[in-house]
């Protein structure tokens, strides 16, 4: 059956500045700790990446053409302040203003973010967002940008706030490489929450025009056996850590009951303990109905099971199909059911939990507005042939997820727009190059760009809004 989508849906395309523009060091721009992350435990760096910082007019100009008329662009926070705070970088602001101008000239709108998995060296190993600090200088940065791009009519403050504890200090794939701490996950997802609404606040209380919101990761949970209260508690429990801990404080402004009762029970058993104060509870309170939108990336869910031993993580960053393992003590782990596909990286395609996570946002969280789905597509490991890639699998992924949309706008949501991620192929954080997402496939050897036959479909979808 065809479902079709609203007349003013957003088609959009997603990037962020360190996984796209390449130009690491350029004009003026500070080091990020992936930089040396990266050369010290990895097989490839960030550059060029797609080389965006020279390539974007090729890219939005092939944006207009496909249909898409919604980018998310980052602001590398270390172009505009090199250090992440003081001296500000002249050329930095020019590229993004420049930048800007382009996706207006295109018929693009830009959707903003301010932090996209890249803190300024600086204040990286300065304790980043554990270091109550680094809230302020985030929060210096966010008025410095709301003032001198008055342009954008879209502001995001952080992208998946619930991924950067967690690949910071759980599974310890992005710098510094800590693994197991889950007080550290939770007081760096508290921090980020009172840094963003801080950032909300101050847009709203300057009158500054256009909107503002923030981007979680909402991964779905569901116990194996949903007749077995110890998979439902272990997936409650794993909820909390990944999705619920970072809804509440978006939109209830407090951490519910329930939500303390599961973290008090995995630091119990974990170990650690939290700093949560009066004033951030008063800084999240104010900025609980600000928010215009909700941004939601959602790629996969998870099934969980209850569990008894030590935990171990171990992150399938090469494509090898069933290599991945996640067990955390006191909590559960993850175990597929048989009839659910998973992708080479071992990530779980069910565009069902997409849905069911839209729908419980509209039900516990009613104050949240309007839900973008700001991230959403398949990585793999493309062929290119005839000067393009015949990615019939990317293509059956989001024409699924587009259909649940369509389900939960039908069912009440206000979702009002799509990005797939990636507008073009970029640097995948802990997979190099490998892993492909683009609409348009990138050479990254000569950096020419070529439709896949992904964009060609896309196209027709943004004209038509119908998905078939």
């Amino acid at each position: 059956m065809t479902k079709t989508l609203p007349k003013d849906f957003i088609f959009g395309g997603a990037t962020a500045a360190y996984q796209a523009e390449g130009a690491t060091h350029t004009d003026g721009k500070g080091p990020v700790a992936w930089d040396k992350y990266l050369k010290d435990n990895y097989w490839y760096t960030a550059e060029p990446a797609s080389d965006f910082y020279h390539k974007y007019p090729v890219d939005l100009k092939l944006a207009e053409e496909y249909g898409v008329n919604g980018i998310r662009i980052s602001i590398a926070w270390s172009r505009i302040f090199p250090t992440g705070y003081g001296k500000v970088n002249a050329k930095g602001v020019e590229f993004y203003h420049n930048l800007f101008a382009e996706c207006h000239k295109r018929h693009v709108e830009p959707f903003v973010t301010l932090h996209h998995f890249d803190t300024p060296e600086a204040l990286h190993s300065n304790g980043d967002f554990l270091n109550r600090e680094n809230i302020d200088h985030f929060v210096d940065y966010a008025a410095f940008c709301f003032e001198e791009f008055p342009e954008v009519n879209f502001w995001t403050t952080f992208n998946e706030i619930g991924p950067i504890g967690d690949g910071q200090y759980l599974v310890g794939k992005f710098p510094p490489g800590i693994q197991y701490d889950l007080a550290k996950v939770f007081q760096s997802h508290h921090n980020m929450m009172v840094s963003h609404a801080r950032a909300v606040k101050l847009f709203k209380d300057k009158g500054y025009k256009g909107e503002i919101g923030v981007v979680h990761a909402l991964p779905t949970k569901y116990p194996l056996n949903p007749d077995n209260p110890a998979d439902v508690r272990a997936a409650e429990l794993e909820d909390i850590i990944h999705n619920k801990f970072i809804l509440d404080a978006t939109y209830l402004g407090r951490y519910s009951e329930e939500t303390m009762e599961g973290v008090n029970h995995i630091l119990a058993v974990n170990g650690g303990s939290l700093d949560l104060r009066e004033e951030d509870f008063a800084v999240l309170e104010a900025a609980k109905d600000l928010n215009d939108f909700l941004g939601i990336n959602y790629y996969m869910s998870d099934w969980m099971q209850a569990f008894d031993g030590e935990t171990e993580i171990i992150h399938n960053g090469k494509g090898e199909k069933g290599s991945s393992k996640y067990q955390i003590k006191g909590v559960g782990r993850r175990v597929a059911p048989d009839y659910v596909p998973r992708t080479d990286w071992d990530w779980i395609i069910y565009p069902q939990g997409l849905y069911d996570q839209i729908m419980r946002v509209k039900k516990d969280y009613p104050n949240y507005k309007k839900i973008y789905i700001t991230e959403n597509g398949l990585g793999y490991k493309d062929e290119f042939v005839d000067n393009t890639v015949y990615d019939d699998g990317r293509i059956d992924y989001v024409k699924k997820h587009m259909e649940v949309i369509a389900d939960a706008i039908s069912d009440g949501a206000n979702v009002k727009g799509y990005f797939i991620w990636s507008l073009m192929d970029v640097f995948s954080w802990s997979n190099g190059y490998e892993k492909r997402y683009g609409l348009f496939y990138v050479d990254f050897e000569t950096q020419e760009r070529y439709p896949k036959k992904s964009a060609h479909w896309y196209k027709k979808l943004a004209e038509t809004q119908l998905i078939e």
